[in-house]
């Protein structure tokens, strides 16, 4: 059974990770797609494949890059027809052990004293794995287009005729109060 919360898990051990670096291409399974689709409140996902290389570099720091491919059926924001969108999306990461990972406040006091912007820290290697799997459903996730649209699709507001009568004013134009409401009728001296 598929876990809803890590749908598609795919974990790499670093240590079995050769000093030439690996690649791996995966393809998700229909259980794993229905997961994610329930995940990301998609219609469906009818197909998700990603492509990785992992590199070592120094310190126990990996380099992950690659793509991620999907196929998801969505619903059109504006006719809500349902539609279908592609997904291609480029993923270029680093992975360190935690305790390699500096305080994102030190990152941002080392770009300014060097008068560039603070670099992304690095994602945390937990356990000693590298799920594969995870990142790819990460990626595809933020991916994801919150509205999507047919290409044809126009939205057009309902126009109604504006009535005359129908505005703010309304009420106090059907009010016929007397200027002076409070004054008393004045009587005809003779």
């Amino acid at each position: 059974m598929t876990d809803i919360t890590d749908p598609w898990s795919v974990p790499i051990a670093v240590p079995q990770i050769p000093d030439t670096g690996l690649h791996r291409d995966l393809e998700a399974d229909q259980a794993a797609r229905i997961a994610m689709a329930e995940a990301a409140g998609l219609r469906e996902i009818l197909s998700a494949s990603a492509s990785f290389d992992v590199a070592r570099n120094s310190g126990d720091r990996f380099h992950v890059t690659g793509r991620v491919r999907a196929r998801i059926g969505q619903t059109c924001v504006v006719t809500l027809d349902p539609i279908e969108n592609e997904i291609d999306e480029p993923i270029d990461l680093m992975f360190a052990p935690p305790e390699q990972i500096p305080v994102p406040l030190g990152l941002v006091d080392e770009a300014a004293e060097a008068g560039s912007q603070s670099p992304d820290p690095p994602e945390p290697i937990e356990n000693g794995i590298i799920d594969l799997g995870r990142l790819a459903t990460d990626a595809l996730f933020l991916a994801i287009d919150p509205y999507p649209r047919r290409p044809d699709a126009m939205f057009e507001p309902v126009v109604a005729a504006a009535d005359p009568e129908d505005h703010p004013f309304a009420a106090l134009k059907a009010l016929k109060l007397d200027a002076n409401p409070m004054a008393a009728p004045k009587s005809k001296k003779r």
